[in-house]
């Protein structure tokens, strides 16, 4: 199973349109993951017309439209891994103690807000992923998404995609 992750797309503030290497992305995914922060329906309505499947929560810049369509947390079981989405984990120092305690029972949280790509384990084996954002690298050198593989119940070759900057 394919999985494509993003975050933070923050349309149309950030950008006009998704860059078209994620929209390639989306086609050949199997269930497409958005940690929040999408700020227009726009987005949502395409993803949800794109994607295979779509798995989606708010993030703290989205308003009561997108909110009352996403929740705050999704949870999934795909092909055996247990899967959690949310916008915010709070500050980078103790977040894989606070996520493995808030989380249990969890294979995979991905998250969002910081805009800054993050792939680390917890202690007791979560797997925490932000694929940064495709439209708003604030002070990273790229724009990013991710995708990743689940074969047998568990995460495999997860990559992080580099876009091009725009002109």
């Amino acid at each position: 199973m394919r999985l494509l992750l993003t975050s933070d797309t923050h349309l149309p503030r950030r950008a006009r349109a998704l860059p078209p290497q994620l929209l390639d992305a989306v086609a050949s995914a199997d269930v497409v993951v958005h940690a929040g922060d999408w700020v227009d329906t726009a987005t949502l309505d395409l993803l949800e017309t794109r994607a295979r499947r779509l798995i989606g929560v708010h993030g703290n810049n989205d308003g009561p439209e997108l909110r009352a369509r996403l929740p705050e947390v999704a949870y999934a079981e795909l092909a055996g891994l247990r899967l959690g989405v949310v916008h915010e984990t709070g500050p980078a120092q103790g977040r894989e103690r606070r996520c493995a305690e808030r989380f249990p029972g969890l294979d995979v949280l991905v998250f969002g807000h910081s805009h800054i790509p993050w792939d680390t384990t917890a202690g007791e084996g979560l797997r925490l992923l932000n694929p940064g954002s495709p439209t708003d690298r604030r002070r990273q050198p790229y724009c990013t998404y991710m995708t990743a593989e689940i074969a047998d119940g568990r995460l495999t070759d997860v990559r992080l995609h580099r876009l091009p900057r725009r002109e």
